[in-house]
C-alpha cells in the first residue's frame, strides 16, 4: 500500500483532538500542524502530529489573574 497508511484526514484528526473540523482546517491552512501537507483538494495530516495551541484562548491558568 501507497504512505497513506501514516496520515489521517481533517475529520479524523477534529475527532481526536476534540474540536471541530472548521478549527482544524484553520490550523492547517495557518500552518499550524507540523506534518500536514496537501494533496488535490484534500489535506493530510501525521498520525503522530499534535493538536496545536489555540492562540484565541488563554491557558486557565490566567484567566483568574
Amino acid at each position: 500500500m501507497g504512505g497513506f497508511m501514516d496520515y489521517i484526514t481533517i475529520k479524523e484528526a477534529a475527532k481526536m483532538w476534540g474540536i471541530s473540523v472548521r478549527a482544524v482546517t484553520y490550523h492547517v491552512v495557518a500552518a499550524r500542524v507540523s506534518g500536514a501537507l496537501k494533496k488535490g483538494n484534500m489535506w493530510l495530516i501525521s498520525a503522530a502530529s499534535k493538536r496545536p495551541l489555540d492562540k484565541c484562548r488563554k491557558p486557565s491558568s490566567e484567566q483568574n489573574a
